[in-house]
């Protein structure tokens, strides 16, 4: 099959036998090449620029930069590039933070080889592909309640740090820091900080 038929992607996963595992099934598609592969967030956009990528298949966790922060980056640099988000982290707040930055679609790891090659196809056409399962939860668990600032001190708060030591984090005085905390554990109907943390995190609002 002649290059301008091929769909040249991208893997981003930083676990290689998985990232393996992928290519090795995508490959076996005829209109489908895996053009280059990497195990950081922060060498997507290089990566994908070197190769020529059309499409960027994203881990969420990954060292560098996760995958949202990834696909805001080939939105703002490489706008012609699209990105399917593929995880094993399928939490509604991810989904709802990958369509904001830009991502053109977001499937589940175990989603089956044909409709993961399916998925790339639609992305690469311009259509959007989201697991339905995990947007059907998405819709019912609403969207991220928590503000920026507020998921900036939770996520300082996971860590277990005292107040004052995530003052110094965030910039802010402490006691405005506890303001942001006593929010946040009401949005998240939590009985602590650190169980508001947990939810938050649980639900992928970090």
């Amino acid at each position: 099959m002649n290059d301008t038929a091929t769909i040249k992607i991208l893997l981003a996963d930083d676990q290689a036998l998985v990232r393996g595992a992928l290519a090795a099934l995508l490959d076996l598609e005829p209109d489908i090449e895996v053009v280059a592969q990497v195990g950081r967030g922060d060498e997507v956009v290089g990566a994908a620029r070197e190769s020529g990528a059309e499409v960027c298949l994203l881990d969420i966790e990954m060292p560098g930069a996760d995958g949202i922060e990834a696909a805001a980056r080939i939105r703002d640099e490489l706008p012609g590039v699209r990105s399917l988000i593929v995880t094993t982290f399928g939490r509604p707040g991810y989904l709802r933070r990958a369509l904001e930055v830009g991502a053109s679609g977001f499937v589940v790891k175990d989603t089956p080889a044909g409709e993961l090659a399916d998925a790339v196809r639609a992305v690469h056409a311009g259509r959007r592909v989201v697991d339905p399962a995990l947007a059907t939860e998405s819709l019912v668990g609403g969207s991220n309640p928590l503000s920026e600032r507020e998921r900036e001190i939770l996520r300082a708060a996971l860590a277990g740090d005292p107040v004052a030591e995530i003052a110094r984090t965030v910039h802010l005085s402490p006691g405005t820091v506890r303001n942001y905390l006593s929010s946040a554990i009401a949005k998240t109907g939590s009985a602590n900080r650190m169980a508001a943390a947990r939810i938050a995190e649980a639900n992928g609002w970090l």
